[in-house]
């Protein structure tokens, strides 16, 4: 029964409204767990380290319980396939250089607009990184993950779009409503999703690599008033977390 509902097409997701209560953090202190090579099915590729941003890791961390979800998915996800993680638990000065990078390259993309437009474009990308407010952003609280669908080599499979690509291609459902565009990507893009909502997470809507588990953007789209995971902040060392305190 489960098989056949992870091809089901992908719901509309909720989007939470503006004037609701901000859900309250009740603190965990569940340690960052150090995701290796050793896991079977699940290969990483850190982007920003790979592509020499200050202050990225070299490797992915997340949350104990948030790996543990994503073992899970793991198991609901057919054996041919396996996950390749981007990017997990982030530190915050990597969200404030990509905030930045990603405005950078809004601007270049539509010359028109005004400061304000740059800005609310960014936001469908990138957390703003505002001083006092890490917990807003998911990646520092160790429980968000970017990742995609690979074969069992490791392999990224068509996904449709390239990971943080400024599309409107790169939201979740849009080859729901253009499949014919590209019905392999339709088809992974479901794996993906309901192997990871099965087991908890919850999807950004306008990027289809994005999930959340246990922090702000979690609750909020499951409409929960408490959260678990706040801000981390860590110390690194050869682009290696040594240790880290909980905000």
């Amino acid at each position: 029964m489960m098989q056949e509902k992870i091809y089901q097409p992908i719901e509309v997701n909720y989007t939470p409204k503006n004037q609701q209560p901000t859900p309250i953090i009740q603190k965990s202190f569940e340690p960052l767990i150090k995701i290796d090579k050793q896991q079977s099915r699940i290969f990483t590729q850190p982007v920003y380290y790979l592509q020499q941003i200050a202050n990225s890791l070299q490797t992915i961390y997340l949350r104990k319980e948030a790996f543990e979800r994503l073992q899970q998915a793991l198991v609901l996800l057919p054996e041919n396939y396996s996950f390749i993680l981007y990017d997990g638990y982030r530190p915050f000065q990597v969200q404030q250089f990509l905030f930045s990078h990603f405005s950078e390259r809004i601007q270049h993309q539509h010359p028109n607009f005004t400061k304000e437009a740059i800005f609310k474009e960014t936001l469908k990308y990138v957390a703003f990184p505002s001083e006092g407010q890490e917990h807003f952003v998911p990646h520092v609280t160790g429980g968000a993950i970017d990742l995609t669908l690979g074969d069992n080599k490791g392999n990224a499979l068509d996904l449709g779009t390239a990971f943080d690509e400024i599309s409107e291609k790169s939201a979740t459902r849009y080859f729901e409503l253009h499949s014919d565009e590209n019905k392999e990507a339709c088809v992974h893009r479901r794996l993906l999703y309901n192997c990871m909502t099965a087991v908890g997470f919850t999807n950004y809507a306008e990027e289809w690599w994005h999930y959340d588990f246990h922090n702000i953007a979690w609750a909020r789209r499951i409409n929960a008033k408490e959260a678990n995971y706040g801000a981390i902040e860590a110390k690194i060392e050869n682009y290696l977390i040594k240790e880290y305190r909980y905000l």
